[in-house]
């Protein structure tokens, strides 16, 4: 394999620094060293050279579908008419519609579709993801009717509103057959950001979509590092390019679990030898996981998805337990607003904690949610560091991040989120990222579309 130098690169605040990476790993590291025979040279110019980021919590499959659905969500679309416009003008024989919230048409059902777009069959998500709304004709594809699913809502008369709750997979496969959306313009949109790493947190991955990512990765549609919390207990990458974590559990608030069946599901867990990561939005359902986790206990990995609302007072049971939290601040930016009209004036404190959490010793790891939230982490990185709401608002002062520990929270490894940052090192994976400028510059205004000139996974070029 043809050796990779990156050389007149700052590393670790040392300028005029080289790498060379061979056979995928980094091979040697100094200031004045010299290309080798057969050796491929980029030169840095002065710019940073870091760790490639990994963002621990991203729906890739979901990534993938809502580039080619209909958003029906602000900005794009803000009124009732709105809605009912790109419903009607969507191409395809059914519509599939992300983003939704109810700011735009209030809460949907069949029958409030129906009176938008009742041609074809529709579906709509809500921006959480959490929920899906069928129009009549959609639900008649889905049977509805005859559908004995919890996530099914259904009016007192038995009749199903068209309101389906936590049920993607099932809902996928009661619906026409589609393959699994191509993977190859989220891979190089990532590439361009500078991630190396990804951790897909769909729950229960269905054996069409673990083939389709090992696929994809194998072939290099997606070239980063893939990590499942989806993936079943026993998995075992038939290309061994894939690796699994903790076992992925959903507190949804559409019905929050028993507090003795939620212990005795991570017991169980446990007892296999793996891992949770716990999906976990509302003060109720963080409440109810810290007494399932103070009665059965926290084993290594265990993670709480999103953290949304964390009470202060708990901050130091997390870590006295040993829990990691994967938080999503990018959603202060995305959301900020709608979080300032509609979340009860005493939670807004407690949203998206960083700091309070860092300052307590709780690891803490960054990542999108994309589809839910941005996708592009330096967007993130930057609303670590000013949590600033669309319109200029400040939401959480104390929980502002300083841009090094921002940017930390995308460079721990894949299988200890909120660990300590990975360097560039003899003797590591050569996956790194090349910056335009010293790094305390590119920090002081983080943009992904002026601050990676290349990205390398493995001591391959998948950009710049």
């Amino acid at each position: 394999m043809t050796s990779l130098m990156l050389r007149d690169v700052e590393l670790d605040g040392v300028p005029g620094s080289a790498v060379v990476i061979r056979d995928g790993v980094i091979a040697e590291v100094g200031i004045g060293l010299e290309p080798a025979e057969n050796t491929d040279v980029i030169d840095g110019g002065g710019g940073a050279l870091v760790p490639g980021l990994h963002d621990h919590h991203i729906h890739l499959h979901a990534t993938a579908a809502e580039r080619l659905s209909v958003r029906c969500g602000p900005p794009q679309v803000r009124t009732a008419d709105d809605l009912a416009r790109v419903l009607r003008t969507a191409p395809g024989d059914s519509v599939r519609g992300v983003g939704y919230f109810e700011s735009v048409a209030g809460e949907l059902d069949s029958e409030a579709l129906d009176l938008m777009h009742a041609q074809r069959p529709v579906r709509v998500q809500h921006r959480s993801g959490a929920l899906w709304v069928l129009n009549s004709a959609a639900a008649a594809l889905a049977r509805l009717d005859t559908a004995d699913h919890p996530g099914v809502e259904r009016y007192g008369d038995g009749r199903p509103t068209g309101r389906v709750w936590r049920a993607d997979t099932w809902l996928r496969d009661r619906l026409p057959p589609t393959a699994p959306p191509p993977l190859d313009a989220i891979g190089a949109q990532l590439a361009a950001y500078g991630v190396t790493g990804l951790t897909d947190a769909t729950p229960d991955l269905s054996p069409s979509s673990l083939t389709a990512l090992a696929d994809a990765h194998v072939v290099g549609a997606l070239p980063q590092r893939l990590h499942l919390l989806g993936a079943p207990s026993g998995f075992v990458s038939p290309s061994g390019t894939l690796t699994s974590g903790p076992y992925k559990i959903v507190l949804a608030d559409s019905g929050l679990p028993d507090l003795h069946a939620l212990a005795e599901t991570i017991r169980s867990v446990h007892a296999a030898g793996r891992g949770v990561a716990v999906h976990c939005v509302s003060r109720e359902a963080f409440a109810i996981l810290l007494a399932a986790f103070t009665e059965v206990g926290a084993r290594p990995g265990d993670r709480i998805e999103h953290g949304a609302l964390i009470p202060p007072e708990s901050i130091d049971d997390l870590r006295l337990l040993g829990l990691r939290v994967v938080s999503q601040p990018g959603f202060l930016a995305d959301r900020g607003d709608s979080y300032l009209r509609d979340v009860d004036p005493r939670d807004l404190g407690d949203l998206y904690r960083c700091r309070s959490l860092l300052d307590a010793g709780v690891p803490l790891a960054l990542s999108s949610d994309a589809p839910y939230g941005p996708l592009d982490p330096w967007r993130i990185i930057e609303a670590a560091t000013t949590r600033t709401t669309e319109s200029g608002a400040v939401l959480g002062h104390p929980e502002i991040l300083d841009p090094s520990q921002a940017l930390a929270g995308f460079l721990s490894a894949a299988d200890d989120p909120g660990g300590q940052p990975r360097t560039i090192r003899i003797g590591r994976p050569g996956d790194v990222v090349l910056l335009r400028a010293p790094l305390a510059d590119v920090l002081a205004a983080p943009s992904s579309s002026s601050t990676v000139r290349a990205t390398v996974i493995g001591g391959r070029v998948v950009h710049g």
